[in-house]
């Protein structure tokens, strides 16, 4: 569980209840048949995210979220999650939602990610969103 570690890149935000979110990380990786390795979620702006975005990804949009895998043992998740405190703030008042609420999802949704979920097609997308839901459903410190 102490694998999974919070960062702040050209934004002041901290994550609130950091234990529980690990915990309940930790429990939704083991749901899915795996083990939690290092994994670094790092919070950062809209800019920040942009810039990596545009070199690794060679996309030049916003995005709410980057994940990438760096798994080398089998059944071992470990990777780095990027996510936009900017597009979440922009999305939950969107979609109507507590920015809380929007973060969770997108954290997840890196977890996901990690797992092996994808999301470019139709029904990829829908399987993440109902696995989205079943996660957010099992946190216990909302």
């Amino acid at each position: 569980m102490r694998n999974i570690h919070f960062f702040s890149e050209d934004t002041d935000f901290q994550l609130k209840q950091k234990g529980a979110v690990r915990h309940w990380l930790s429990n939704s990786v083991v749901a899915e048949g795996f083990r939690t390795g290092e994994i670094n979620i790092i919070f950062c702006s809209d800019p920040y995210l942009l810039d990596i975005n545009k070199q690794y990804l060679k996309h030049d949009t916003y995005t709410d979220i980057v994940t990438f895998d760096s798994s080398e043992k089998e059944n071992v998740v470990a990777g780095d999650i990027f996510i936009s405190v900017d597009r979440i703030r922009e999305n939950a008042a969107k979609f109507g939602v507590p920015e809380r609420d929007e973060l969770h999802r997108v954290i997840i949704h890196g977890i996901l990610h990690l797992c092996g979920y994808r999301d470019k097609k139709k029904a990829d997308k829908l399987q993440m969103t109902e696995k989205e839901d079943f996660y957010l459903a099992k946190r216990v410190f909302v």
